[in-house]
């Protein structure tokens, strides 16, 4: 999650060169693209060849993110994020610097409420050594008393600065209340006595019961031949241990509060997020879900609520919605930012357009115009390696299949207007809405307590 803060310039300059040359390949990422590889002992990783290019990209994915940080120990899995490249095995944290900046590889780590995630970067010439410093950073992390304590005192000056911040207090004080009871309402990074009271220990623990090739994912794109990339992922994974911690977390629904609270702070312009229960990945309707959040708020210049908020009325710069799914919940997540004068009527606008189509669904022109954006902006979007090596990952953390990238399209064009008016009355409901404000708004109070 801060691993960005280390990344050495001769890094960026190197990768500049090679993103620049990536942005002429466009080689259209389909289904047949995909090889599925297994070593022989037992990694699985998908892998798009694409020989042209001399460099690859490499994501691994481990099941289980901040949602599985021990009680009191909230930042666990980010902390740890920023401390894997910071020495491992013989190399203390300069001398492993030093060989990734050596040899131009990028390499970082980040923890989400899912899972815990790492990027590998590296021309195909350094390969054998790029895996070699990932299996050091996984398994052989040194955790000395200077790079833990460094890497402890950014993060938690980060969380000091950010609690001052109108949308991370409007954040947490909404996810506190959408999971009250659940590990997705606690802060992901931590508050300041939960990352002190993390130790070297609990690293350690956590290094040795979550790192396992159960819950291990990888995605590799780039110049690399199976048969290579076979050997290596048994020499960066093989010693894993099989098996790890159960990933102990719960299904639950987002609570449908329905009600306002409004954070009083002295500043011009007011925050405002609001969300209610949505659908997970998984879940039969989510594309017509997709479908009908782009109408409503999910096309930034074409939506209903842009057209509404900001261009009609000039209320505020951005307005937004989006669904918003997770393994074990899903959400329909927006927000506004506006001058502390205009947020009321921004609120009002806004729970109208909701309600429009929770009651009346959407044109014709418009489901049309969201699925051809839907279906021809996603290939769009796979510009890089690292990208598409981002897309190999998330297609088996989801259980999409191998196939699922030619099915896509076809699954976005089934959707009828009947689906999206199912979905929108199933989804939209504005007396469920939980809605959080930060600042100083005119006529807008907090809910009063039941």
């Amino acid at each position: 999650m801060i691993g960005f803060l280390k990344a050495p310039f001769g890094v960026f300059l190197a990768l500049f060169a090679v993103a620049v040359g990536l942005l002429l390949w466009a080689t259209p990422l389909r289904a047949a693209n995909i090889q599925e590889v297994r070593s022989p002992g037992g990694v699985t990783a998908w892998l798009v060849e694409e020989p042209s290019i001399p460099m690859l990209a490499v994501e691994i994915h481990f099941r289980g993110g901040t949602s599985l940080d021990p009680a009191g120990k909230e930042g666990l899995a980010n902390l740890l994020s920023g401390l894997l490249d910071e020495g491992a095995g013989a190399l203390d944290s300069q001398s492993f610097q030093a060989r990734l900046e050596d040899l131009a590889i990028s390499l970082s780590f980040d923890a989400g409420r899912d899972g815990f995630s790492g990027s590998l970067r590296t021309l195909t010439e350094n390969a054998e050594a790029a895996f070699d410093l990932l299996r050091l950073a996984l398994s052989e992390p040194r955790f000395d008393p200077e790079p833990v304590e460094r890497i402890r005192s950014q993060v938690i000056s980060g969380i000091r600065a950010r609690a001052e911040n109108p949308n991370t207090i409007a954040g947490e004080t909404l996810f506190r209340t959408l999971y009250p009871d659940h590990p997705y309402g606690r802060p992901a990074r931590g508050t300041p006595k939960s990352v002190a009271a993390i130790t070297v220990d609990d690293l350690r623990t956590f290094v040795a019961e979550r790192f396992a090739k159960e819950n291990l994912i990888v995605g590799v794109v780039g110049d690399i031949s199976p048969e290579r990339l076979s050997v290596l992922l048994d020499r960066t994974f093989g010693g894993l241990p099989a098996g790890g911690q159960d990933i102990d977390v719960p299904e639950t629904p987002a609570v449908a509060a329905g009600r306002v609270e409004v954070i009083r702070r002295p500043i011009p312009q007011s925050v405002l997020m609001w969300a209610m229960p949505g659908i997970k990945r998984n879940d039969p309707d989510y594309f017509a879900a997709v479908l009908m959040n782009r109408v409503l708020g999910g096309g930034s210049f074409t939506s209903r609520l842009y057209a509404e908020v900001r261009e009609k009325r000039g209320l505020a710069y951005s307005v937004y919605s989006a669904v918003v799914p997770y393994e074990r919940s899903g959400i329909i997540l927006g927000g506004v930012g506006t001058q502390n004068g205009q947020l009321g009527e921004s609120l009002s606008l806004i729970r109208t357009e909701i309600d429009k189509v929770a009651r009346d669904g959407i044109t014709a022109s418009e489901l049309k115009a969201a699925k051809t954006y839907t279906t021809g902006a996603f290939p769009l979007s796979l510009d890089t390696n690292a990208r598409i090596a981002n897309v190999l990952v998330t297609l088996q953390i989801l259980d999409l299949g191998i196939d699922y990238l030619e099915r896509r399209a076809e699954l976005v064009n089934r959707v009828t207007l009947d689906d999206v008016k199912r979905v929108a009355r199933r989804l939209l409901d504005i007396e469920a809405m939980t809605v959080v404000v930060v600042g100083d708004p005119v006529g807008v109070e907090s809910t009063p307590s039941p």
